[in-house]
Formats: C-alpha cells, structure tokens, sequence
C-alpha cells in the first residue's frame, strides 16, 4: 500500500514540474519576442531580370529581425525609384543597394564598359541606317560603306563593302542597358549608335560616316548547334 502511495506521488510531482517547466518556457519565449528589435526592409515582391526596370509594384516592405539586416539593405521604396536591377533578384529577397543602379550611373561610367584596348566611338544614324531603331545595347553589328564614285560621263557609281564585322554596340542613343525580354518600357527613338572598337577601326568608321554613308547590319543573338560545336571545339 506504502508503495503505491510512493508511485502516485512521484507521478503527482512529475506532472507538476512538467507544468511548471511548461509555463516557465512560455513566459521566456514571450519575453524573448517582445525583446527582440523589428526593422523594415524592402525585399522583391517577385522575380526582378537582370537589367530589369525596378517598379513600385515588384517591391514591398517587410520586417524583419533587426540583427539580421544585411549594412547594403533599403529600408525606403522611394530608393528604388528609376532604379535597374544589375542581377537577377529572387521573389522575397531583400535588395541591397550594390543589386541596383540608375540609367544615369550607368551613362556616367560609360568607359567601364569599354575593354581594354578598345575605344567608344558615336556616329550619327537614321530609321534606316539603324536597322529601324532595332538596334539594342550589347547587340553586334557589322558596318557596310557606300561611296560615289565618279565616273567620265559625270555620272556616279555607288559601290558598297563591308568594312567591320561583329562590332560590339554599346549605346543607342544615351541608352545603356538592353530591353528586358517581357518587360514594358517606353519606344524611344535614338539618332546615334555608340561601338566598341580598336582604334584603328574607330578612325576606320570616322572617316567612312565623313566620306560616304554607312549602314548597320544586325546579327543573330541566337547561337546556332553548328557555331555551339565549333566553340566548344567538338
């Protein structure tokens, strides 16, 4: 009898530690939270491309521990405002500030672009000249000249050849950045096209938009299973 008294004490004792125990965690998790400091960062609402034209809509605020924000992050939307993303960014990501840049930061660090041993040269372009203003940033052209030349009877004969291949684009207009595929941005219409080149073709170009007139050809972004093969050298 004296021992099933035991069990049933021990067993009364157990149940109340337990409770006790229970409260205890309850109270120190709550204390825990309310402790804890919130801040608010802006994070992706969606996925945002690389080169993508941030807008109020792909953005949200949300809070989030304090201690675990990131020293790059943006706490204010209105940062964000005529802002590019310079990498892909995942749905829910916080945005740092080294992710993003303006149209005009990239205008100002044109020569950035420039590799070494090349040079940026302008030339102005009409609808036609320009591939009716198809042409993007980062696409690759080649340049045909046409001269007249004159012949005895007082006539001209046009004769045209092509005099670059595969010249990198750089700008359009003052544009830097190449349209997004699916993204909505407003047609604007430019007047010059800027490429990179070595500088003897840049006096190359120069001296051909002075002497005659030239026009852009624009290749292919699409890399075909025969150029793929070559490339990888199989």
């Amino acid at each position: 009898m004296r021992s099933k008294v035991i069990l049933f004490l021990a067993l009364v004792m157990g149940l109340v530690t337990t409770f006790l125990f229970y409260n205890y965690m309850k109270q120190f998790d709550s204390e825990a939270t309310v402790a804890e400091v919130l801040t608010e960062v802006v994070v992706a609402k969606v996925d945002i491309l690389e080169n993508q034209r941030i807008t109020s809509d792909m953005i949200e605020l949300k809070s989030v521990p304090e201690l675990g924000v990131h020293q790059n992050s943006i706490t204010d939307l209105s940062e964000l405002s005529d802002m590019y993303a310079t990498g892909h960014i995942a749905a829910g990501e916080p945005i740092l500030t080294n992710r993003v840049s303006s149209e005009q930061q990239e205008s100002l660090f044109v020569s950035r672009k420039v590799r070494d041993g090349y040079r940026a040269v302008s030339v102005g372009v009409n609808f036609v000249q320009s591939v009716s203003n198809l042409i993007e940033p980062e696409d690759e052209v080649d340049v045909i000249f046409t001269e007249g030349i004159p012949k005895p009877d007082g006539t001209q004969e046009f004769i045209s050849k092509t005099i670059l291949e595969k010249a990198r684009v750089l700008a359009i207009g003052r544009k830097m950045l190449p349209t997004v595929e699916g993204a909505e941005e407003e047609y604007v219409e430019y007047s010059s096209v800027t490429v990179e080149l070595v500088p003897n073709d840049a006096l190359k170009l120069v001296n051909a938009s002075e002497r005659g007139s030239i026009q852009f050809i624009l290749h292919t972004r699409l890399i075909s299973p025969e150029t793929d093969a070559a490339a990888s050298g199989k």
